[in-house]
C-alpha cells in the first residue's frame, strides 16, 4: 500500500491528540500527579502483557545495570519531571497550549545531544530552534499598554511549566536514546528474534516504572494517598486515565514505531509532530472556544521549525 507509513504517521498524531485532550480531562477530575502515576502503571501492566506475549517474559529481560541506570534517569527526566511540567501545564492553559510547547522538544533534544553525547549543532538545527520558538512567541505574546510593547497573553506558571515540558520530552529523549544503546547491547545472540522488536517496549517499560515508582514517591512525600484512593474509585477519572495510556504510551508508542518501517524516519517524525495542530480542532468544534489567526500562525510556524529539524 502506498504511502502506508504516512497514513499511520498521521494515525499517532491523531493518536497523541486523544491522549492529550484525556490528560488535561484527567487532571482537571483527579489531579495531575494522580493521572500520572495511574497511567505510567497502567502502562507497565499492558506492557508486561504485551512482552509475556511476544518474548515469553513480563518483564525487560537481559536489561543490565546501565541499561536501567540511563532508562531511569530518562524516566526522571521525562515523565517525573517533564510529565508533571506538561499535566500541570494543562491546568494552567489547557491542552491546546501545552501540545504547543512540547515542539520544543526537537530543539531541547539537540542540544543535549551536543551535550551529552557530543553530536554536532550544525547551522540548520540552530535555524530550526529559532522558526519553533518565533511560532510559539507569535502564539503568546500579545500587544501590551502604552509602556509595555509586548507582553505575555498566557499566566507565566503556563508558559514555564510549558517550557520545563519541552525540556523533559527533550533530554528525556537523550537519555533513552543511550539507555536503549546500553540495552541492545546486553541482549545476548541466544535471544528470541523477536526480542529486537520488542526492544523499544521493554525500555518503554523500565521507564514506566521508574516513572510510576517517582510520582509513587512524590504522593507519599505530601501525604497524597489518600487522594490517590479517592483517583482509583473515581469511575469516570479512571475511564480518562485508561484512554489517555491505550492511545498514549501503549497505542502510541507501538505505531510510532511502526510508521518509521514505512516511510523516512523524517517524514514520520514530523507527521507525528502535528498534534498541536489537531488538537485545535476539538476545542473549535467540541468546545466551541474561539481560535485567534495568531494562534494558528504561530502553530504553523512551530510545525515549520519542527520540520526543518527532520527535513534539512
Amino acid at each position: 500500500m502506498n504511502h502506508l507509513g504516512e497514513i499511520i504517521s498521521l494515525v499517532v498524531a491523531a493518536s497523541w491528540t486523544v491522549t492529550a485532550l484525556f490528560a488535561d480531562k484527567a487532571s482537571h477530575r483527579i489531579g495531575s500527579m494522580y493521572a500520572n502515576v495511574l497511567r505510567l502503571a497502567l502502562a507497565s501492566v499492558l506492557l508486561a502483557i504485551l512482552l509475556c506475549i511476544t518474548v515469553g517474559r513480563p518483564y525487560p529481560v537481559y536489561a543490565d545495570g546501565k541499561a536501567w541506570l540511563w532508562l531511569s534517569a530518562s524516566a526522571l527526566v521525562g515523565y517525573v519531571f517533564g510529565d508533571w511540567c506538561l499535566f500541570n501545564c494543562y491546568l494552567s492553559i489547557g491542552a491546546r497550549y501545552g501540545q504547543l510547547f512540547m515542539t520544543l522538544a526537537p530543539p531541547f533534544a539537540a542540544i543535549a545531544g551536543w551535550a551529552v553525547l557530543g553530536e554536532a549543532l550544525s547551522w540548520k538545527a540552530w535555524l530550526a530552534m529559532a522558526v519553533t520558538l518565533s511560532g510559539i512567541a507569535i502564539s503568546i505574546l500579545g500587544r501590551g499598554g502604552e509602556r509595555h510593547i509586548v507582553k505575555l497573553s498566557l499566566p507565566l506558571k503556563g508558559v514555564l511549566l510549558g517550557l520545563g515540558a519541552g525540556i523533559g520530552q527533550g533530554v528525556g529523549l537523550v537519555l533513552s536514546k543511550v539507555g536503549m544503546q546500553y540495552y541492545d547491547d546486553a541482549i545476548p545472540a541466544g535471544a528470541p528474534a523477536l526480542m529486537d522488536g520488542m526492544l523499544p517496549f521493554a525500555s518503554t517499560m523500565i521507564r514506566a516504572i521508574v516513572g510510576a515508582a517517582g510520582f509513587f514517591l512524590l504522593i507519599l512525600l505530601n501525604r497524597g494517598l489518600p487522594g490517590l484512593k479517592t483517583a482509583v474509585s473515581d469511575r469516570v477519572g479512571m475511564k480518562y486515565v485508561l484512554i489517555m495510556t491505550l492511545f498514549g504510551p501503549f497505542l502510541g508508542v507501538s505505531l510510532s514505531l511502526m510508521a518509521v518501517q514505512y516511510t523516512d524516519a523524517g517524514i514520520a517524525s514530523t507527521l507525528m509532530a502535528l498534534t498541536p495542530v489537531l488538537v485545535l480542532f476539538p476545542y473549535v468544534f467540541i468546545y466551541k472556544q474561539r481560535i485567534r489567526l495568531k494562534e494558528i500562525v504561530g502553530v504553523l510556524v512551530s510545525m515549520a521549525g519542527v520540520a526543518l529539524f527532520f527535513l534539512l
